[in-house]
């Protein structure tokens, strides 16, 4: 990896172990009996965007909130027993997150590594959803969507989302609306449960004091099915080149305006590792904390130390939103678009560039050192099809010339979208 150092704990985690079953589950682990706890990831590649697919002939369309309905329902069993519950009398720590693409359960324990593993797995495993589980869900999860109306950030976010795409279901938000998920039945989850609950479709990563027997005799004991499930296609629709709505703004009880500037790219086809690490670095060159442009407008009072770019990379979408609170929102969104355009005529800084892929190698590094972002590394590698050790080697082969030719095809302004979410007014 060229000049790049690898301490010992990384190289180490760059030598994890994997089994894929017959089944298609894969075991990731990265055994580390120096540390007392193990942080374990149960994950499917099944996210808020997959809300259409085929299976076996059949054709299925999902109401928007379906991954994140199913999270909820999933820590549930027959006998109406929260795995919460059991993991606490255990006194592991646990939770579940979805996200655009994946759907995770995981928990962190210091004992009973057996007990734990076994909720996890039988639940997850076997799913249980009846009328009235799903009704009672409904009511529950539609408190959790009014407290996400009632949230700045939230609003911004999924604004903009709409502002930038017409169709894919990345503009609609993760837990869906209180109408689309009174549509949910029993029938659609057990759907869903087959088309991507099936260990083809899944990933155990885990990290910390266990070994891999430990891991084989747990699913083992989970009794999941024997054999690989068919093949789940995933349906996307059509997708335009153009921003749906070019600006929007809206009133809520907020202090300082809240803006964010998004642009629209091209999907990526095939590997997205290199793709990922140029506008990572992308964002970092133009407004991260090292940035000139960050500097300027924190000195001069236009953004607050939250101001920053980040990417959106999923299946059929790729996009950049730079966002912040500003009393000058129009001002900072013009700046924003001087400073493209001005490294694109001057080019981009070697030395920030430098600092800039050091940092992220170095963060990179960091997350092969504690077993939460040991684990959490294996699971997300895994579902972006590579390893850990090929997103390093990226990292250390980009070069200066790669993000600048993506900066002259990527960030323009005829593909930007401006949402602006300011105070109420008198």
């Amino acid at each position: 990896m060229h000049k790049y150092q690898l301490p010992p704990a990384a190289e180490k985690a760059l030598r994890f172990e994997q089994v894929e079953l017959p089944n298609g589950l894969v075991i990731r682990l990265l055994p580390m009996p120096e540390y007392g706890a193990v942080h374990t990831i149960y994950g499917t590649h099944f996210g808020s965007i997959n809300r259409a697919f085929e299976q076996g002939g059949k054709s299925v369309v999902l109401p928007a909130g379906t991954a994140h309905f199913m999270e909820h329902k999933m820590f549930e069993n027959a006998d109406g027993v929260d795995a919460f519950t059991l993991f606490g009398e255990t006194g592991a720590s646990s939770n579940a997150y979805t996200g655009f693409d994946r759907t995770s359960y995981i928990f962190t324990a210091t004992d009973q590594l057996e007990r734990n593993l076994d909720i996890l797995l039988s639940f997850v495993g076997h799913p249980h959803f009846t009328k009235a589980t799903v009704q009672k869900e409904q009511g529950i999860i539609g408190q959790e969507i009014g407290m996400y109306e009632d949230n700045p950030d939230a609003r911004s976010l999924f604004g903009m989302m709409e502002c930038l795409y017409h169709n894919h279901p990345v503009r609609d938000d993760i837990a869906g609306t209180v109408a689309s998920i009174a549509e949910i039945t029993p029938e659609i989850l057990y759907a869903c449960a087959d088309a991507f609950y099936n260990p083809g479709n899944m990933v155990l990563a885990a990290a910390g004091n266990l070994t891999m027997k430990q891991l084989l005799a747990a699913v083992e004991r989970a009794g999941l099915p024997a054999e690989r499930a068919p093949a789940t296609k995933r349906v996307f629709p059509a997708e335009p080149d153009t921003v749906a709505t070019p600006r929007v703004a809206i009133e809520m009880p907020v202090a300082m305006p809240l803006f964010c500037l998004g642009f629209k790219e091209a999907p990526v086809q095939g590997s997205t590792t290199k793709t990922e690490v140029v506008c990572d670095l992308l964002c970092e060159m133009l407004c991260g904390d090292t940035s000139t442009l960050y500097r300027r407008l924190y000195d001069e009072g236009l953004v607050q130390p939250g101001f920053g770019g980040e990417f959106g990379c999923y299946d059929g979408c790729l996009q950049f939103i730079f966002s912040g609170e500003s009393r000058q929102p129009e001002a900072v969104r013009e700046a924003i678009f001087a400073e493209i355009a001005r490294q694109r005529a001057e080019g981009m800084d070697a030395g920030q560039f430098d600092i800039c892929k050091r940092m992220m190698y170095g963060e990179a590094i960091a997350d092969l050192e504690s077993v939460e972002r040991v684990a959490s590394v294996l699971s997300s590698s895994y579902f972006r099809g590579r390893t850990p050790a090929e997103e390093l080697a990226v990292i250390a082969a980009v070069t200066l010339a790669d993000v600048e030719e993506a900066l002259h095809t990527m960030l323009q302004e005829d593909r930007s979208a401006f949402h602006l979410v300011n105070p109420v007014s008198e």
